[in-house]
């Protein structure tokens, strides 16, 4: 096959969830179709990286660009018919260089990373089949953003613009859509009964790199205390919320049963909030790191509190394929069908957060066998080789050249 593939963002180096997922999933399709890769650039970033994607892409170019400011209220935000969230991306010169990019080269399939650049493929291309990996369904994200909040009046009706144009653009584009591609069978249900019933979607979950995130990578041992890691952006919203809502209602209950508990905050760009939990005893914020993995194997437990949806939760499989076991709320773990008690610790509350994470520290044989029941999961059901031929076939077999 021939495959156009788009992307808002060069996905290199490998430093957020969402670059880990659109990067092994290009590499996948480039591995068994010709792809031409065209991602974009904001101020020109990350352009240095062009070698690893021409490595493997037949094709690739990257396309400088900067976000223009955000539309006031009045008049321009409340009587335009695309979300902000859309517009924001919605650029004249993107558009020309896709155009330029694609010229009339006879491509079997577009791919797109999110609704975002799906947008341009409204009259740019319509004959073209469109699939878009969605890293979350904006609407669902949205929704859940709406319940974390706190809703003044000004709050409410801005969400209320906000769904009702987004909801519209979602429906518009499953329409135009030939596949949507998602991160598991929550995103596939939620799709189902909001947006439309008709789109084909295809479940491919998230994964890990086992040559990457592997034990031997960080001999180091265990740290001699209590410890446990937080790993994610620092200025992603729902990881910002969890650790607002750990802080509040579980740090303290922790301490009082484990004095010697550690905690480690681990992750690119802490705003204000997040280094000021360094302030708390026990606590450490590391900011950015250039690797990870010592840092999942000095903890016992990874700690995954999220109350917001959405994301791509990179962080588990990760952790489980360092051999470090995972506390998560449902929330967190969604889409990876993961057994509670069995591969994973799961508790919706704070209360039971609390314990399931007491248990976890101080039942050794408990962590063992999640350390062991974990690793055995990402080998069998989370590597991204595995996940990525089940997307490439997919195309081969729906889409055929």
């Amino acid at each position: 096959m021939r495959l156009l593939v788009v992307y808002p963002y060069i996905p290199y180096p490998l430093d957020r969830g969402t670059y880990q997922r659109t990067f092994h999933l290009l590499r996948a399709l480039a591995r068994d179709h010709e792809v031409d890769f065209l991602a974009l650039s904001e101020h020109g970033e990350r352009v240095e990286h062009r070698a690893v994607f021409t490595d493997f892409c037949r094709r690739v170019e990257f396309v400088p660009f900067a976000h223009p400011p955000w539309p006031r209220l009045f008049p321009d935000r409340m009587f335009h018919p695309l979300p902000t969230s859309v517009r924001h991306w919605r650029l004249p010169a993107v558009a020309t260089a896709i155009r330029n990019f694609a010229g009339d080269r006879p491509y079997d399939l577009v791919h797109v990373c999110d609704i975002v650049m799906a947008q341009y493929f409204f009259t740019e291309r319509p004959g073209l089949p469109l699939a878009i990996d969605r890293s979350r369904v904006d609407l669902q994200y949205q929704l859940a953003l709406r319940e974390a909040r706190s809703r003044g009046l000004r709050q409410a009706l801005l969400d209320a613009e906000s769904l009702a144009k987004l909801a519209w653009f979602e429906r518009r584009i499953a329409r135009r859509a030939a596949v949507e591609v998602v991160c598991g069978p929550d995103d596939e249900t939620f799709i189902r009964a909001r947006i439309s019933r008709r789109v084909p979607v295809l479940v491919i979950t998230n994964g890990v790199d086992l040559d990457f995130f592997t034990p031997a990578a960080a001999p180091a041992p265990r740290a001699a205390v209590p410890t446990v890691l937080f790993c994610g952006a620092m200025d992603y919203l729902p990881n910002v919320d969890a650790l607002r809502w750990f802080f509040a209602e579980m740090h303290a209950p922790l301490r009082a049963a484990l004095p010697e508990l550690r905690v480690l905050l681990v992750g690119t760009s802490p705003g204000a909030e997040v280094k000021a939990y360094a302030a708390r005893p026990g606590v450490t914020v590391t900011g950015g790191v250039p690797d990870v993995r010592p840092y999942y194997r000095q903890a016992w437990l990874q700690i995954v509190p999220l109350r917001i949806g959405g994301g791509t939760r990179l962080k588990i499989p990760e952790s489980m394929a360092m051999g470090t076991p995972v506390v998560s709320t449902t929330i967190g773990a969604q889409g990876l069908q993961l057994r509670h008690g069995g591969d994973i610790l799961l508790a919706d509350t704070a209360d039971g957060f609390v314990r399931e994470t007491v248990r976890g520290l101080t039942d050794d044989a408990l962590r063992t066998d999640l350390e062991r029941a974990g690793m055995r999961t990402v080998h069998d059901r989370l590597a991204w080789p595995r996940l990525g031929r089940q997307l490439s076939e997919y195309y081969g077999a729906r889409f055929p050249a």
